[in-house]
């Protein structure tokens, strides 16, 4: 039996194509016609080495991705926490969908990219959707793909999302967004394991398992007649509820430990520390922005700090200014929603105006992508 980590060139006196094939079907490499021009056999041996060094990077780039997102790399420290990675091992090694829920910033994602990195699909892809981010007149197109001239701008087939994590798992966050029509789509995808392009008429078999998140509640969005009682079903097979940071305490000092080594990292830093009154001034905090606003905090006061030793005044004045407005009494006029919105369109306002409209920056100082920010500059009417 031939090692397949092993690549080898024939060399033979009968350069025939059927030769040919019969040597790459026994796992040659190439083969080679004698006489031997050593030129010939120098160049495909420097493409053989070549190979098996991108070969070998590309297989520790993904041992290092999936040892980065598999459960043994969540913190968590509080009984809370273990519970919540319990239970998503388990669902981890089968097929079944799973409804993550939770507030924003709480880790859904990690825990989806645990899930999909402990399971039997590990090797394949992981996709991951944001539904808001979406264009409503796309999202059907981005998900499953469209024939061309199914639309003006389709002038070519397009693969959507599923395709493209066939064999491995798609995970659709904040999926009580989703328009009723792609409900419909999501729901026969779910019951039949096909998907049929926009424009088209093939079903097309898919194998990829789904895994859902939420901030919302959907059942009450299901009494509102705005989110499918069916495809809800479908999809809680298996429900995960994330904490918010608030209801796992115990975690706040191992994740700022593990982010203030990250962003040391990550800008060439080394040996910085946080006081004592930044410390406790970290563990007293009420985190409404949860372990994103955490990471946000730390990842600022590393790259603004001017010696080896973060302070009270290295955190930022916005995160100051976030912890009085969460603790004034509700005002009289206005539903919580709004008063919400209210601030995070402020939060917004001031990210950008710290980093001179520069939208990558002040996405990444809010724990946003681009993409979603885009989005709520549009939803508030921010201009740039």
């Amino acid at each position: 039996k031939i090692n397949p980590e092993i690549s080898f060139v024939i060399i033979t006196a009968y350069g025939t194509v059927e030769n040919a094939v019969k040597a790459m079907r026994i796992g040659a490499y190439d083969y080679i016609s004698k006489p031997v021009d050593l030129d010939e056999l120098d160049l495909l041996l420097e493409r053989i080495i070549e190979r098996k060094n991108l070969k070998s990077e590309n297989q520790f780039l993904k041992n290092q991705l999936q040892e980065k997102h598999k459960f043994t790399s969540v913190i968590s420290q509080s009984p809370v926490m273990e519970e919540v990675l319990s239970v998503a091992s388990r669902a981890a090694e089968s097929k079944a969908t799973v409804l993550i829920t939770g507030e924003n910033g709480t880790g859904k994602e990690v825990i989806a990219r645990a899930t999909h990195y402990s399971s039997p699909r590990k090797d394949k892809p992981f996709i991951a959707v944001n539904i808001p981010a979406l264009s409503e007149n796309l999202v059907e197109s981005e998900l499953f793909g469209h024939e061309k001239g199914a639309f003006t701008s389709a002038d070519k087939l397009k693969k959507g999302r599923f395709e493209i994590a066939h064999g491995g798992t798609i995970f659709l966050d904040e999926i009580g967004d989703m328009t009723p029509n792609t409900q419909v789509k999501l729901l026969r995808t779910l019951q039949e394991h096909t998907i049929e392009r926009v424009g088209g008429t093939e079903s097309i078999e898919i194998d990829v398992r789904i895994l859902a998140a939420t901030n919302q509640d959907l059942e009450k969005k299901i009494e509102e007649g705005t989110f499918r009682e069916d495809l809800f079903y479908r999809l809680n097979i298996v429900r995960i509820h994330v904490p918010a940071l608030n209801e796992r305490r115990e975690d706040i000092l191992p994740l700022i430990e593990c982010f203030l080594q990250k962003f040391m990292e990550e800008n060439g830093k080394e040996n910085i520390e946080i006081s004592k009154e930044a410390t406790d001034k970290l563990l007293k905090y009420n985190y409404p922005g949860n372990v994103r606003e955490l990471e946000n905090i730390i990842e600022r006061a590393v790259v603004l700090s001017r010696s080896n030793v973060i302070t009270e005044s290295d955190l930022s004045i916005k995160v100051r200014g976030l912890q009085d407005e969460a603790v004034l009494p509700i005002r009289e006029t206005g539903t919580l929603v709004e008063q919400v919105e209210t601030l995070e369109k402020k939060l917004i306002y001031d990210a950008l105006t710290e980093v001179n409209g520069n939208q990558t920056k002040a996405g990444k100082l809010l724990g946003l992508t681009e993409r979603n920010l885009r989005y709520k500059l549009k939803k508030y009417n921010i201009k740039k």
